[in-house]
């Protein structure tokens, strides 16, 4: 991929900088983002002040007098941590199930596929909704649901980049000189079926981003007072008008993460099959 190109650029830009600030959050920003210090002097202060303490608040504070910086560096953890561990559990599912379903023929293929496309029929919100009411709310129970419900697209597409390598040359070749069936999938088949996952799992993260945010937003996800950018969105909606930066830094931050992945997987996609960029 070459970085000349300004979606790739971009995007790298933007997601290393929020990885940096979240790994080093203790060292940029306030410390603890639950710290609550005499709330009724500290709370709802504007962007670039400083309290009664002398601690300096960029983005201002929150009802409680949380600084909004800190929670948002610290909420940038759970954000890109959530999404990076349900993209690795959906692309792991998802790889397995499409290359065995893109192997196999007969009856397990058919029955794996069957699955597959059962799952990509129930409407994958309204599954998270349900499986996140069934039990309590946690950054884990969010990983484990979003890359639970995300496994069916990868599961397609390796399903037919796996039917379409099975015929050809080098495969055939590696059959006739008595390779096993396990060998000939793991070795040279899955290596180049794996392009288009790559793509999808950039892709993937920002979309699991934005999902982890819509379901702290609605109480089912992160629960207060850990820092999620979807419950601090949440925590600002009833004081937008007298103070909106409560909201505006998290969706600003929201936007700007989901757009770089999206731009990301654009030009790795046009990087690794220029031939899309064409059609």
């Amino acid at each position: 991929m070459r970085l000349r190109d300004p979606r790739a650029l971009f995007g790298l830009t933007v997601l290393v900088a929020v990885a940096i600030a979240a790994i080093a959050a203790p060292v940029v920003t306030a410390g603890n983002p639950n710290a609550q210090r005499d709330i009724v002097a500290t709370r709802f202060l504007p962007p670039l002040t400083a309290d009664l303490h002398g601690t300096f608040h960029p983005l201002g504070t929150d009802r409680f007098g949380r600084d909004v910086w800190t929670r948002l560096v610290y909420g940038a953890r759970i954000s890109l941590g959530v999404g990076l561990l349900a993209v690795v559990i959906s692309v792991a599912i998802g790889t397995a199930v499409g290359a065995a379903a893109g192997y196999l023929r007969g009856w397990p293929a058919m029955g794996l596929l069957g699955f597959t496309d059962f799952a990509l029929a129930l409407p994958r919100l309204v599954l998270l909704l349900l499986l996140a009411a069934l039990w309590q709310p946690s950054a884990a129970l969010v990983v484990v649901v979003l890359g639970l419900t995300g496994w069916m697209p990868i599961a397609r597409l390796v399903h037919g980049e796996v039917r379409g390598l099975a015929v050809r040359p080098f495969v055939e070749g590696a059959r006739a000189l008595g390779a096993r069936r396990a060998r000939v999938l793991w070795r040279h088949i899955l290596p180049n079926a794996l392009t288009p996952v790559i793509v999808a799992a950039a892709l993937g993260v920002g979309n699991a981003i934005l999902l982890e945010a819509s379901l702290s937003y609605l109480g089912l996800g992160v629960q207060p007072p850990t820092a999620s950018w979807g419950s601090m969105i949440a925590s600002g909606r009833d004081t937008l008008v007298n103070a909106p930066w409560v909201v505006t830094a998290p969706g600003l931050a929201l936007v700007l993460v989901v757009v770089a992945c999206t731009l990301l997987g654009d030009a790795l996609r046009d990087a690794l099959d220029p031939g899309a960029a064409k059609r």
